[in-house]
């Protein structure tokens, strides 16, 4: 599964030139089993757990009516893109080397099928990260959430049919903005039915602007940083990958996007979709830039979008994004609880399991609220106090009241680390301290600290006592010191890895685990990184070119023009556009405007002169496809070359 599908999931990037990252070692070290410290943890993690009723595999089983006999989805030319067996191996007790609460969840959340929530309601799960629901409509089925890809939605639907029978899909209903709730639409629907006005397209307000602009700007950063979030290059298995937390994985399926034909613009909204009266509820800004929740009336059905889950989310992915607001996170769920809780008999969300029930249905709104607001109100109160991010997390913990609810547990975000997030939304990175203003670079920094201990060997040995004492926190603390002072110590990078590792096999939240465990591979074998030029037409074409403009100028490096001044257009006829990009001393700008007496201007179809921007394809090669260079072109050769390409990737666990 590439890097590129992952980023394009995490905040649907739009050039999918994120890193492939692959192994160099040819015979790497195996993982290792678990140590007698995290031997004693797990069984301290088992005790304390709350009592299991059954309740939540009760309800992940109910209403099933089956799934698919072949349990690979495939793309056209026959690539695998999704295993509905990857988890087969999880049953019986949980492993040494994984959390036995984790444990608990994947054995539930593994599951896969068609199931029955509601009469004319429907959800597939585990045939991708997240779920399709499906609702009877008059005339054909309406698909809220089409999943990541094309070919995981398409298996989907055709399961619908199989089951139910075969019907057209009449309405698609996107809930937000994220790729794994819109990415297969191409798979239910036919764009010239949509144009057709034979299907509608449903999303909040501002999706197209959210869904193509999240991570343009850090795709690259986020690329990477995605690959540990979710453990890409991590084998599903007991001393491997145990799932996303909210999920099993992502699909490698081609990510599609069709422009939404109707807009929510506020809650309370209403819609008759296909015959189906629908009530809409906006919640933009917590979980989503742009999201929505759905009240499906004459099925007493609240659908929770990602608002709500079998698990606490984050606040700030690991992966990187802008921070949410917990506080209207919060105040969200209330909402729902207030307006819809007391008219629904099911709970259902984009991820995870139904609740069945009203008392469950108001229960499970209530219980999420707390947790989301005890999150942000303790983290600012202690915040108000003085403390500091790292302090808050060390101290504040789940309290018993909420921590009974299995899906308040951190199995996708943490308290630890959301309460930094809370700690960033309201003060930003700096705790204040002046000695902390103006630190060394971490590299600079090792060094020093690796000789104020006396040098590498003794910081080993205090590193491998921590170590054998199980204190994994510490002994990985010393031990990256160590790495970045001098990545090529041997000992050093195997010890650090064998503590992260351990670190992952403790960790409750699958998240922390894929990115201990993705450490402690890369520190064994090393990363080979190149990169790949895979793109993604529906999700360029929904870009706007200015804000590709915009995008481009973070890697124009003015020192290669040597000072140089200039004003260049780009002519896009069949998009009937014309940029103007004015280089200064120091600056590219972009506007969607000519220059008045560019120097050179170069016409042709956008996507070809993304491939100049993006791709760095030659411009020679570029003119025997058509594109045209009226001007100085040594000018123009001139400014491509000062634009540095996509970032292959880079390091993160040495220097």
């Amino acid at each position: 599964m590439t890097a590129s599908r992952h980023r394009q999931l995490a905040g649907t990037a739009l050039l999918a030139l994120a890193p492939l990252l692959l192994a160099q070692a040819p015979a790497p070290e195996a993982p290792k089993p678990a140590t007698p410290a995290t031997l004693a943890a797990q069984r301290a993690v088992a005790a304390a757990l709350p009592i299991d009723d059954d309740r939540d595999a009760t309800f992940a089983r109910q209403g099933f009516l089956g799934t698919r006999t072949d349990p690979l989805i495939k793309a056209a030319d026959g690539r695998p893109v999704w295993n509905l067996a990857a988890y087969d191996f999880v049953a019986g007790a949980s492993p040494d080397t994984v959390n036995p609460s984790l444990w608990r969840h994947i054995g539930i959340l593994r599951q896969h099928g068609l199931f029955q929530v509601a009469d004319g309601v429907w959800q597939v799960r585990g045939f991708d990260i997240s779920n399709m629901t499906v609702v009877r409509g008059a005339t054909g089925w309406i698909v809220i959430d089409p999943l990541t890809g094309r070919e995981t939605a398409r298996a989907a639907i055709d399961l619908v049919n199989e089951k139910l029978g075969k019907r057209p899909v009449t309405a698609v209903v996107y809930s937000h903005s994220h790729g794994d709730h819109f990415g297969g639409v191409r798979g239910v629907v036919d764009e010239a039915d949509v144009k057709a006005g034979k299907v509608s397209i449903i999303a909040p307000a501002h999706f197209m602007t959210e869904t193509v602009s999240e991570n343009i700007m850090a795709g690259a950063a986020m690329g990477r940083r995605v690959n540990y979030q979710f453990g890409t290059g991590l084998p599903p298995s007991p001393q491997g990958q145990i799932g996303s937390g909210i999920g099993a994985g992502v699909s490698g399926a081609e990510i599609t996007l069709i422009t939404p034909t109707d807009t929510i613009n506020k809650t309370g909204e209403t819609r008759i979709v296909d015959g189906v009266p629908m009530e809409f509820q906006i919640v933009s800004g917590s979980e989503a830039p742009s999201e929505l929740n759905v009240y499906i009336a004459p099925t007493r059905t609240f659908l929770s979008s990602e608002m709500t889950t079998c698990s606490l989310h984050n606040i700030l992915t690991p992966r990187g994004a802008k921070v949410r607001d917990t506080r209207l996170w919060a105040g969200y769920i209330d909402e729902a609880l207030q307006t819809w809780g007391g008219r629904s008999d099911t709970l259902i969300s984009s991820h995870c399991w139904p609740r069945f029930g009203t008392s469950e249905v108001t229960g499970a709104l209530a219980s999420n609220r707390d947790n989301y607001r005890y999150l942000h109100d303790q983290t600012v109160r202690l915040m108000n106090k003085g403390e500091t991010m790292h302090e808050i997390a060390e101290e504040l913990k789940q309290p018993p009241e909420i921590a009974k609810d299995w899906f308040n547990h951190g199995y996708y975000g943490t308290y630890n680390h959301n309460s930094k997030a809370v700690y960033q939304f309201y003060l930003g990175w700096y705790d204040g301290n002046p000695a902390n203003l103006n630190a060394h670079p971490p590299v600079d920094r090792a060094k020093r600290l690796v000789a104020a201990m006396g040098g590498s060997k003794k910081a080993f040995s205090a590193a491998r006592k921590a170590f054998d004492a199980g204190d994994y926190r510490w002994s990985s603390d010393l031990l990256s010191q160590i790495v970045f002072a001098d990545s090529a110590n041997k000992s050093a990078r195997l010890l650090l890895a064998d503590s992260l590792e351990q670190q992952g096999y403790q960790a409750e939240s699958a998240i922390w685990r894929n990115q201990f465990l993705t450490g402690a591979k890369e520190l064994r074998e090393g990363v080979k990184i190149r990169p790949t030029n895979a793109q993604n037409a529906d999700m360029i074409a929904a870009v706007p070119t200015q804000e590709l403009l915009d995008s481009v100028s973070t890697r124009f490096d003015p020192s290669k023009l040597g000072g140089k001044t200039m004003g260049i257009n780009l002519v896009m006829p069949e998009r009937q556009e014309i940029a103007g990009v004015e280089i200064t001393r120091t600056t590219m700008i972009g506007r969607m405007k000519p220059v008045a007496q560019p120097v050179v201007t170069i016409t042709g179809p956008r996507r070809a002169l993304l491939g100049l921007l993006f791709m760095k394809m030659p411009l020679a090669q570029l003119e025997m496809m058509g594109v045209k260079v009226d001007g100085d072109r040594a000018a123009a050769e001139a400014w491509l070359n000062a634009i540095e390409p996509i970032p292959g990737g880079f390091k993160i666990v040495e220097p």
